[in-house]
Order: C-alpha cells, then sequence, then structure tokens
C-alpha cells in the first residue's frame, strides 16, 4: 500500500491509523517498531495534540497487566519513537512531533497529516452538504472519506486503549458507509448499490437503517416482492431475538410498499426516524438515559447567571459545534445542583438522546468519593453497556464512555466535582454534548485546559431571598411582617440551603409568627456572616441546622442523627428502618417529617440522600449525642439488614447452592422478603452501590463476617449480571478483612468467591492459585463440603485454561468427594464439566455416558441452568459423530431449557452450535437464519462471541466456510 492521500506540508510526517499503523516521511516509511510501540504512539495520535500523561499511556498499553518495568520500556518506546520519526531532516533542530508535557507526552501533527482526521472532517463536510441539498457532492465526499480506509482500524496493535477504540472506529466507518449509501438511494443509484445493501443488512441484522435503504431500493428496482421479504426477515429476527417490532417509520414504509405508494418511486427516502441527526451511529433502539434529579418547583432568582449559561448554546435550538462544559462553582449550600438541574431541565429537550447525571460526593464527609472508573461505569451501564462488555482501566472505559456518545446529542451533568482530573475522563468527545459540573471548587484546570465557561455563584440577592421565601411560605406572610422577614435573610446570609431550612420550618408551624421564628434564629447563636466567607462546616451554618433539628420529633431526629453512620450514597425507607430498628412504618413516618423539613430529599420514590452538609451535621450530632454501644449497635443493626435481605436474594437466584452460615439477627432488624426472581434483580441493582459500600463500611468498622459473607451470599446475582468490578472489589475487601481479622473459614470463602470473580474475568491463572489456597483453607478447618465443591470449581477452572488433562482429574476427584457427601449440585457440575473435557479430548462415548449421568442428577435436583449446559455439550458430541438429526434433537431441548430459566448468553451459544450443525447436514439457509438469531442475541448484550458469528455469516455468504465448524460449551462453576 502506497502513503495515503493528504495535504500535509511536504517532508511532514504523515500517520495511517484507519488500518495498519503506519508513518511516512515522503514516499519513505517509518519503521515504527514493536507493537507496544505502536500502541503509545496511537495514544498520543488519538489525543489530537492534547497531552496524556504517564499512567493513561501505561493503561493504554498495558491496562491492569503492568509488568514490572513498564515505566522504563515506556520511556524507551518513547524515546525510540522520537529517533524514528525526527529522521532524515536536514535542519539543525528537527522538528519535534513527540514532546514532554508535565510526567507525559503529546504528539504535534497537523489535521491534515493524519488519515483519522482526514476522514472526520470530510463526514463532516459530507453532513453540511447533504443539509444543503447536494445530495451528490455529499455521496462523493463521503465515498472519498471511505477511501482512506485500508482495513481493521488500528490493526495489531495490542491494549485496551486500542481495543476499545477499534469498536468505536469501525461504528464510524458504518455509520459513514450507510450514510453514503443513503445519498446514492436518493440521487436514484438503487440498483447499483442493492448488492452492497444485501451484504451489509446481512451482516448487521437489526440495523433499522440498512432495512431501510435495502427496501427502498429493491421497490425502485420493480423488485416488490422481494423489498417486503426484506421487511419480514427483519421483523422476525426483531420478534423472535428481542420481543420488539420494527420502528413506525419502518412500518409506514412497508405499508407504502405493499400499498405501491407511487410517491416512493423518486425523492428522498423515507427515514427511519425522521427527527435523527444524518450519520447517526446508533442502532434503531439506543439506550435513552433519562437521569436528571426532579426540579425544583419553588426555583427563583438566579436570572443573571442562568442568561451566562443559557449565551453558550446556539440560539437556533442547532446542537453546538463542540462539546460545551460549564463550570458552576461556589460555597457549600449557595444553590449550585438546584441552579444546574434547573437550567438541565430547561434545555433538555435540545438533547434528543438523553440525560446522564451522577453526584460525584467530592465533599462526602464519610470519604466515599465517587472515583472516575466508578463514575464512567455507571454512564455505561445507563447507555445499555452490558457489565461483561466494559473494559478494565480508565483509560478504556472512557474511551468506550465517548464512542457511545459519539454523534449523540446528551447532557451530562456531574454535580459535586471535588477536582478536574475526578471529571476529565467523563468529558464526551464529539460535539453536539453539554457538560454541566457542580463544584465547591474553581476547577480551574478544568477552565485552561477543555476550555470550561466558569459560572460563579455569590449568595441571593435581597430580592431574590426575599422570593425564595415569598414562594414558600406565601407573599401574604411575608408582607405582614416584613421587619422580621428582612431579620430572617439577614440570619441566613441569603444562602438557599439555609433559608429552606428554615422556611420549612415556618411552614410547619403556620401559626408562629414570623417574628417568633427570627428570635428563635437568633437565639442559636446569630448571623451566618462567618460561613459566607469560607466553607468551613464549624461556623454559624450549623446554627441554622441545629435551630431545625431541635424542632424535630424525639424519634425523627434520633434517625437523622443515625443516617450520618450510613456510608452508601442513598437510603432506601427499609434500610432506614434496619439502620434505627423500627418497623418500615414507624420509618415511614420519621423520614416523611424529616423530608418535610428539608433536612432530607426524597430523590427517588422511597429513596433518600442527604446533601453533603447535612450529613457532615448529622455525623456530628450522632457523635455527640449517641453512645459509641447505640452507634455500633445501629451500624451492626444496617449491616446485617444488607446481608440478611441479600441473602433472602440468593436464595432465589441459586436456590440449589449450598447455603452461607450467616450471624443471628440483631433485635428489631426485619430484613426484606422477596416473591419472584425479577424482585430479586431489581432489588439487588438499585442497591448495588449500597451493598459495595457496605462490604468497605463493615471491613472498617470491625465487623469482618459481614465484609466476606456479603460477596459471598451475592454470588448468584454478580455471577448472572457480570459486575465484574464490583464482584472482585467486594470480594478482595471481604478477602481481606477476614485475613486481617484471622478468620480461616472467612479467608477460605473469600479466596473462592475472589478466584470465581477473578475465573469470570478471564485471570484464569490467579484463579487456579486461589482456588488452590482455598482448597488448603477449607481442609485446614475441616469442611470437606466446602472443599469438594472447590476441587470442581478447580476442575472447571482447568478447563478454561485449556489444560484438559488436568481438568480431567480434579473432575473425577470432585465426583468422589460429592457423592460422598450426597451433593446432588456438586455432582451434576462436575459430570457436566468431566463430559466437556472428554469431548474436547475426542473421549466421545465417555463424554456421552458421563453427561447421560449428569442429566439424570442435574433434573432429579431441579438445576436447570446446567442442564441447559449438558444438553448443548451432548448436541456438540453428537455433532462431532457425525449424528446431525441427534444433534439438533439435543441444542433444541437445550434452548428450551436456557430460556426456561431466562439464560440468554447461554441461548446465544446453543443457536450458534445449532446453526453449525446445519450447515454441516448441507442446510445453509437453516445455518444462515439461525446465526442471525445468535447475532441478535450476542448484540443485545454485546458479547465477544458476536464478532464470531459476524465472521461466520460473511464467509457464508461469500462460501469460504466449509461444513466442518464445530463449536463447545462453556463449562460451570458451582
Amino acid at each position: 500500500m502506497n502513503a495515503p492521500e493528504m495535504n500535509a506540508p511536504e517532508g511532514a510526517v504523515r500517520f495511517a491509523l484507519l488500518g495498519p499503523v503506519r508513518a511516512w516521511r515522503g514516499e519513505r516509511e517509518l519503521n515504527l517498531g514493536s507493537p507496544q510501540q505502536r500502541a503509545v504512539l496511537v495514544a498520543l495520535l488519538l489525543r489530537r495534540g492534547r497531552p496524556v500523561a504517564l499512567g493513561e499511556l501505561l493503561d493504554a498499553v498495558w491496562g491492569e497487566d503492568l509488568p514490572a518495568a513498564a515505566v522504563s520500556m515506556l520511556r524507551t518506546y518513547v524515546s525510540r519513537l522520537r529517533k524514528v520519526l525526527e529522521s532524515g531532516v536536514d535542519t539543525a533542530e528537527p522538528e519535534r512531533i513527540v514532546v514532554s508535557v508535565g510526567d507525559g507526552y503529546l504528539a504535534r501533527v497537523a489535521e491534515d497529516a493524519l488519515d483519522l482526521a482526514v476522514f472526520e472532517q470530510r463526514v463532516t463536510e459530507a453532513k453540511k452538504l447533504r443539509a444543503a441539498d447536494r445530495v451528490s457532492a455529499a455521496a462523493e465526499l463521503l465515498r472519498t472519506a471511505l477511501d482512506e480506509w485500508q482495513g481493521t482500524p488500528l490493526a495489531g496493535v495490542p491494549g485496551p486503549l486500542a481495543e476499545s477504540e477499534r469498536a468505536r472506529l469501525s461504528e464510524e466507518r458504518l455509520t459513514a458507509l450507510e450514510a453514503r449509501l443513503d445519498a446514492d438511494v436518493e440521487r436514484g443509484r438503487h440498483g447499483e448499490v442493492i448488492a452492497e445493501l444485501l451484504s451489509l443488512a446481512g451482516a448487521h441484522p437489526l440495523r433499522e437503517g440498512l432495512c431501510r435503504l435495502l427496501m427502498l431500493a429493491l421497490y425502485r428496482s420493480g423488485r416488490q416482492a422481494e423489498a417486503l421479504e426484506a421487511y419480514r426477515r427483519t421483523r422476525k429476527t426483531l420478534v423472535a431475538e428481542l420481543g420488539i417490532d420494527p420502528s413506525p417509520p419502518l412500518q409506514e414504509l412497508h405499508d407504502r410498499i405493499l400499498a405501491a405508494d407511487a410517491s416512493l418511486d423518486s425523492g428522498p427516502p423515507a427515514r427511519t426516524d425522521p427527527s435523527a441527526d444524518f450519520l447517526s451511529p446508533h442502532p434503531a433502539h439506543p439506550a435513552r438515559p433519562a437521569q436528571l434529579p426532579a426540579d425544583l418547583p419553588t426555583f427563583v432568582g438566579r436570572h443573571a447567571e442562568l442568561d451566562r449559561a443559557r449565551a453558550l448554546l446556539p440560539e437556533n435550538g442547532s446542537p453546538p459545534d463542540t462539546v460545551v462544559i460549564s463550570a458552576i462553582g461556589g460555597m457549600g449550600g449557595i444553590g449550585k445542583t438546584t441552579l444546574a438541574v434547573h437550567w438541565a431541565h430547561e434545555i433538555a429537550d435540545r438533547f434528543p438522546d438523553g440525560q446522564l447525571y451522577i453526584n460525584l460526593h467530592g465533599f462526602d464527609p464519610t470519604g466515599s468519593v465517587v472515583t472516575p472508573e466508578e463514575a464512567v461505569r455507571v454512564f455505561l451501564d445507563a447507555l445499555g453497556v452490558p457489565p461483561m462488555r466494559i473494559p478494565a482501566g480508565l483509560n478504556a472505559q472512557a474511551a468506550l464512555y465517548r464512542s457511545m456518545l459519539a454523534e449523540r446529542r446528551v447532557l451530562v451533568l456531574l454535580d459535586n466535582a471535588r477536582d478536574t482530573d475526578q471529571v476529565r475522563p467523563l468529558l464526551p468527545g464529539s460535539p453536539g454534548c453539554l457538560v454541566i459540573v457542580t463544584s465547591r471548587n474553581q476547577l480551574t484546570g478544568l477552565v485552561v485546559g477543555e476550555g470550561a465557561h466558569p459560572v460563579a455563584l455569590d449568595q441571593l440577592t435581597p430580592a431574590e431571598a426575599h422570593d425564595l421565601l415569598a414562594r414558600r411560605l406565601g407573599m401574604e406572610r411575608l408582607v405582614a411582617e416584613p421587619q422580621a422577614t428582612e431579620e430572617i435573610i439577614r440570619q441566613c446570609a441569603r444562602l438557599p440551603l439555609a433559608l429552606a431550612v428554615v422556611a420549612a420550618h415556618a411552614t410547619a408551624h403556620a401559626g408562629f409568627p414570623l417574628s417568633a421564628v427570627a428570635q428563635e434564629l437568633a437565639d442559636s447563636h446569630g448571623s451566618l456572616d462567618a460561613f459566607a466567607g469560607g466553607d468551613d462546616i464549624n461556623t454559624d451554618l450549623r446554627a441554622v441546622f441545629s435551630w431545625s433539628y431541635k424542632a424535630l420529633s424525639a424519634p425523627a431526629a434520633r434517625l437523622f442523627r443515625l443516617l450520618g453512620l450510613h456510608s452508601g450514597p442513598d437510603i432506601s425507607a427499609p434500610a432506614a428502618a434496619g439502620l434505627a430498628g423500627l418497623t418500615p412504618r414507624e420509618a415511614g413516618g420519621l423520614l416523611l417529617e424529616l423530608t418535610r423539613a428539608h433536612l432530607l430529599t426524597e430523590h427517588f420514590p422511597g429513596r433518600y440522600a442527604l446533601h453533603d452538609l447535612l450529613r457532615v451535621y448529622a455525623a456530628e450530632r450522632v457523635q455527640a449525642e449517641e453512645t459509641p454501644q447505640e452507634r455500633d449497635r445501629a451500624v451492626e443493626r444496617l449491616l446485617a439488614w444488607y446481608l440478611h435481605t441479600a441473602d433472602a436474594a440468593y436464595r432465589h437466584l441459586t436456590p440449589h447452592r449450598r447455603r452461607i452460615p450467616l450471624e443471628p439477627l440483631p433485635a428489631n432488624c426485619l430484613p426484606l422478603a422477596f416473591t419472584t426472581q425479577d424482585e430479586v434483580l431489581n432489588w439487588c441493582e438499585t442497591e448495588r452501590p449500597n451493598l459495595v459500600s457496605a462490604v468497605h463500611q463493615a471491613a472498617a468498622s470491625g465487623h469482618p463476617g459481614v465484609a466476606w459473607r456479603l460477596p459471598a451470599v451475592l454470588w448468584g446475582f454478580f455471577y448472572l449480571r457480570s459486575h465484574l468490578h464490583d464482584w472482585l472489589d467486594a470480594a478482595q475487601t471481604g478477602l481481606a478483612a477476614a485475613r486481617g481479622a484471622g478468620d480461616r473459614l472467612g479467608e477460605a470463602h473469600g479466596l473462592a468467591d475472589t478466584a470465581t470473580a477473578l475465573r469470570t474475568s478471564d485471570r484464569v491463572d490467579e484463579a487456579i492459585d486461589h482456588l488452590h489456597q482455598a482448597l488448603a483453607a477449607f481442609e485446614e478447618i475441616g469442611d470437606t463440603a466446602a472443599g469438594a465443591m472447590i476441587v470442581v470449581n478447580l476442575g472447571d477452572a482447568y478447563l478454561h485454561s485449556g489444560r484438559l488433562h488436568e481438568a480431567v482429574e480434579y473432575l473425577h476427584r470432585a465426583l468422589d468427594l460429592t457423592r460422598a457427601l450426597d451433593s446432588a449440585w456438586g455432582e451434576g457440575i462436575a459430570l457436566t464439566n468431566l463430559g466437556d473435557a472428554l469431548q474436547r479430548l475426542g473421549h466421545y462415548d465417555e463424554a456421552l455416558a458421563c453427561l447421560g449421568e449428569a442429566l439424570t442428577v442435574l433434573r432429579a435436583s431441579d438445576n436447570h441452568w446446567v442442564a441447559g449446559v449438558a444438553l448443548d455439550i451432548l448436541g456438540t458430541v453428537h455433532h462431532r459423530l457425525h449424528r446431525h438429526e441427534e444433534a439438533v434433537g439435543h441444542y433444541h431441548q437445550a434452548l428450551k431449557t436456557h430460556r426456561k430459566v431466562g439464560n440468554r448468553w447461554a441461548e446465544g451459544h446453543t443457536l450458534s452450535n445449532l446453526g453449525d450443525v446445519q450447515l454441516a447436514a448441507g442446510e445453509p439457509e437453516s445455518a444462515r437464519a439461525t446465526w442471525q438469531r445468535a447475532l441478535a442475541i450476542f448484540a443485545e448484550s454485546d458479547h465477544p462471541d458476536a464478532e464470531k458469528i459476524h465472521e461466520r455469516l460473511g464467509r457464508l455468504r461469500d462460501g469460504t466456510l466449509g461444513s466442518g465448524t464445530r463449536g463447545t460449551a462453556s463449562g460451570r462453576s458451582g
């Protein structure tokens, strides 16, 4: 391949990322060195002239698997890159492309010297041409843009960053290709693009935009029946695999084709979504988060600040040309969040792809600051990224996040940020988005480095403070006592939070004259002038809180201060009842009293949160007014509530798995009960941040038994939903707590749980090491039943590592142990995995006998989850023996069993294997249809096997796929 056509100055270095990573000076190609060295260059080039910190580069190249001398190796790569890129320049001072900045580096490369930048610029220009109805010009410019591509982007480059960016760039190419095809159909070239559209629609069966173009191109070519058949194929796939019908516009196009609508013969094609932006890269049914907190109905004032904020967006309602960042700063209690939420609701309709919100707890007195890794995972979850597809390392996660927001118009509200470093990974990388950040700090780095627009908040003006009180108390009451009103405003130093608390108290005591309210406030230590000049809670804002706090009933005051002991981001009403040792009904009444006093916020029905300053005050009160014994009892009740409720959930997810021994419930602690698996999963998902926080709180507060038991009883939830980061974090924290307490039983369980999390994360060697340690621990304490399950899991781990003979050895040993213990759960899993190992070794008769026995045990113990896997492996054995009819029968039984328990991933694997045997039986069209169903399932969860199915479909279409493809099924750990 020759150097790409770019307009860089003669002699300048030109770079290619849209294929193998390459560079040229003039016509001479440069040797960029090893794959890791190229990964460093890619990280610098993708930042487009902005610095990349040393830690970010390490993460980009190696992720969490850093070699011992990583920093030294990275600096060597940079040094070599400099020599290569600066060689051959006949000047006294050679051009510096890679330069040091702080502890990192940046690459100085002109936009027209990078093929990715040229591609993106041409796509942007094509978008403008299309908007101006210059369709032919847009199509030709898109064609030249796509000519920049020379294969898989970043081909051969390792590391988490390259992996996530490859997916993003491939999606950008597909989006541009779809846009070019759209323009070609519109300008009458429908006959020329049918073959290309058939290929693309087959490879991407869930992409309704391609189906729309194919239908229209076929219809305009006089192939009405084929156009209708294309619709039927898409509808069948959507209904069967996703449970949805095609979108209304696609249905309308179908109806118009059915009626032979003459208006379809020419003119622009009817879009799947008339309001969608040109070149939208997203599937027909993307996640559209709507996470903004409720707007405050009593919002007043801030006219000048709102005007400055509104001026940041185009007046005509069009999306911004860049990522707009507004940094709202000010002291605690000044109303930053209230203003940000109000403005966000005002402009939300300008961001049709959704609104993301997170409280970063930058100044949380408990130290529960949300890390950038935690925040970006929350956003990826909201954007529909399955947990198992979230990569390791902040850089890779942030890159995936930016990819998800590419070409989308999303509003992102980052509340209560501590500093710029906490915010920067959460910034989108594409124009059209708005980011609103609130912080008590000035975030100077965000203003200087990212071009953020600062909006500083001060106290309310006297008129605004008066309006706030009037909204809450009524104008008549203020007019009747103007002097008292002014005194209240003065005492509250015109702080919105203080005024809201005082107004709530005055509303609750409507018979009190405002003069009495003002006097009562004055008696509690005077004005807030000191607070107005700083951000220290040890000021007279405490006077406002204490005054409202003292007006509470004694039970409500106790609950308020006990909430200062809770470490999670929010708390449910039942958990609050557990914390205080109350019935849910008693707690509900007290929570209502606290919300009416503005000392607590109900941010979602039944879920409550404290403002940071109020959390500080609650923590002060609980330390001052409760004995150490009562504080310990409250924490013990709360942690026990979480543990026993999670155990009740565990019984629904893994009903036949061995129970974890729990300590007795404290008095007056009533955990939840569940009736359905859906209830369990919803509760676990909602409480996940609190549950992980509870593990850490238990470890830190002298409750190691809870710290290791909570991850153990959450095993089924973590396994099913694959929240791998939280799983590993909780398991390792529990393991450390058990070791610190010398609890050998807890250490053994912690090792086992950590091993399962590691194995599920494909860190199999580490998992095997932990399992051997766990086995030694269980043998030491004499727990033979638990030891037997560790042997089962060792067999599973060796099976997944490809060490089949060792897997067989451990699984035979596991069978002897589980049978001696009469453990049907363990015996069924061991037999299933042993059957899989034997069939992989080619011992088919032994595998059939083993799997038949496994099914007998699994069905007798109602273990449908593993029974589905056993049936799938049986199908694979029969496939390898060329018994196609028997294989198909077992695969269909497996599918029925998977669907019974809702195991979608296993269903996708079995469909993949069923397609293999259909192809081997000489039924390529059946195989194609089955693989498309498998692809739809894997696509809905972004499963890595989607790429394998896509490749098979492509090879089947090209006639290069033989009939010897045979699948395998995964084993199961216990």
